[in-house]
């Protein structure tokens, strides 16, 4: 199984980025999808995650209203786009994929190996 986060980059606070995350190896219909950061220093957290069906959870206080998690299921991707960049959305973004759509990061059983995104201030 691989999964191959793309998309990340610097960009200045209020900017936009599209993260993209094409999985193989794996039944891509068959599992949820999330998105976790980490930011330095930091624990790693919770952004978004994606069910087999489409329907969507955010981290509400952090991402809600900015970021937008979706599936492609014709390209085996999935992604993250996100709006109204701030300082403090400055992380390494991981995509992961699970049985469940769940903010534990210990219930997802595969990872990509992370993008950089970096918001200039």
């Amino acid at each position: 199984v691989q999964l191959v986060e793309s998309g990340g980059g610097l960009v200045q606070a209020g900017g936009s980025l599209r993260l993209s995350c094409a999985a193989s190896g794996l039944t891509f219909t068959r599992y949820a999808m999330g998105w976790f950061r980490r930011a330095p220093g930091k624990e790693r957290e919770f952004v978004a995650a994606i069910r087999r069906s489409g329907s969507t959870t955010y981290d509400t206080d952090s991402v809600k209203g900015r970021f937008t998690i979706s599936r492609d299921k014709a390209k085996n991707t999935v992604y993250l786009q996100m709006n109204s960049l701030k300082p403090e959305d400055t992380a390494v973004y991981y995509c992961a994929a699970g049985t469940y759509a769940t903010s534990v990061w210990a219930q997802y059983d595969y990872w990509g190996q992370g993008t950089q995104v970096t918001v200039s201030s």
